[in-house]
């Protein structure tokens, strides 16, 4: 029988590759049309600016490389026969929290 912690973890990463993905092609799609328009992108009148947009992306992105990073460090942790207690007050975190968030590194009372 596997650890349903290890499905969790698993499946919280594979979900963090999809949006990576996505953000990724974002990205390239965009490259490609910067390729094609002039420098001066922020006097457009049509919209947001390719700037911008580049900006909110590379935040998506970043946000998407920490959280793989987190889930990475919750597998390792799993694997080490760690990760069910606080990092901050060295209580137990409740198997629910950890079911919703399965790269939790603190329990709920330390979290809010």
């Amino acid at each position: 029988m596997s650890d349903p912690r290890a499905a969790s973890i698993a499946e919280r990463r594979r979900a963090v590759l999809a949006q990576l993905a996505d953000v990724e092609q974002q990205l390239t799609e965009l490259r490609r049309m910067r390729e094609r328009e002039h420098d001066d992108d922020e006097h457009d009148p049509d919209g947001v600016s390719l700037s911008s947009e580049w900006s909110r992306l590379e935040g998506l992105r970043q946000t998407q490389m920490d959280a793989l990073a987190s889930v990475d460090e919750a597998a390792a942790r799993l694997a080490r026969g760690q990760g069910a207690t606080c990092s901050v007050c060295g209580g137990p975190i409740a198997p629910e929290r950890l079911e919703a968030r399965p790269d939790a590194t603190t329990c709920i009372g330390c979290a809010r």
